[in-house]
């Protein structure tokens, strides 16, 4: 049977003092973005800031750094995206945030409208749809973006804590919330825009990063059995990660490979979408190894107790 990765021996445990180093700084530009988003200072998609989204199509080619002067000459915050559509050529999305009421959204749409009609009077543009949300709105959908992580982060600690014990629970909560902070820092860094599809990611990634470190936390639990002594303890984690490494490997590549195709192939609209995934498969197979068992070893070192066997 063709095997990426064959048994291995190294010694994860022995490593932690060095990958804390990277999860400190993943975590607190997380925080940071997490800071950055509740207070309405970063890169807002329109779901959270409020805004127009228009979606339209050019009668023939149009070159977007055309399109994009003749927008932004009079709304000078409007971001113009092309759109990779074999069905529906020469389309763009024009993105402009925060009307005062959505009745301003509506007039700045027509705006728009008459703004490509007179620019572009050779090269028909065609309205194929409008999204329109409010600044109040905006808000309530950015709260409750932040309590659905929330809730389920909260979730993942009860389940981990029935299923294994509390400390185990805390540990695997600890790297959930490292991975979605891992995801919300880098996009901050990088400015990239925050809307609802992010937030479908990040809930996503929990899931995929919770089943990860379940897998680990199930051979460790079966390896106790054969390691007893205090001193033992991280061996036994050693040899779990070890032995679940191959699986750990192979899966992400699985999904890594469906989620770059996306990313590649799915459009503008999905194009952050793929790559907050892509950066959480990543930092998500990285945490079950280099953050969750780690606090289990270290909980376990200080406080002696034990899984559930």
């Amino acid at each position: 049977m063709f095997r990426i990765i064959g048994e291995t021996k190294f010694k994860f445990i022995e490593k932690r003092k060095y990958t804390v180093v990277l999860s400190a700084i993943l975590v607190a530009l997380g925080i940071t973005g997490l800071i950055m988003i509740g207070t309405g200072n970063a890169n807002m998609g329109i779901d959270f800031a409020g805004g127009l989204s228009l979606r339209g199509h050019f009668a023939s080619e149009m070159p977007i750094e055309s399109l994009r002067s003749a927008v932004t000459a009079e709304f000078p915050d409007a971001a113009v995206t092309e759109v990779n559509d074999p069905a529906q050529p020469h389309s763009f999305i024009i993105k402009v945030k925060r009307p005062e009421t959505e009745a301003q959204g509506e007039e700045q749409a027509e705006r728009i409208l008459a703004l490509l009609a007179s620019t572009f009077s050779d090269n028909a543009f065609t309205s194929d749809s409008e999204h329109i949300i409010g600044p109040a709105v905006g808000e309530q959908l950015r709260k409750d973006a932040q309590l659905a992580i929330l809730l389920s982060l909260i979730g993942v600690l009860i389940y981990i804590a029935f299923r294994f014990d509390f400390r185990s629970g805390v540990a695997a909560t600890v790297a959930t919330f490292h991975d979605v902070l891992a995801v919300i820092g880098i996009f901050w860094v990088l400015g990239l825009e925050f809307d609802l599809l992010i937030v479908t990611a990040l809930l996503t990634l929990a899931g995929y990063s919770l089943s990860d470190t379940v897998v680990v936390f199930d051979r460790i639990r079966e390896n106790l059995r054969r390691f007893r002594t205090k001193g033992e303890f991280g061996n036994a984690i050693n040899l779990s990660i070890n032995e679940t490494l191959a699986r750990t490997i192979n899966t992400s590549l699985t999904v890594l490979l469906v989620v770059v195709t996306l990313f590649i192939f799915g459009g503008e609209v999905l194009k952050y979408f793929a790559l907050a995934l892509i950066i959480g498969v990543l930092v998500g197979s990285y945490s079950s190894v280099f953050v969750a068992s780690p606090l289990v070893y270290e909980w376990e070192m200080r406080k002696p107790a034990r899984f559930k066997v």
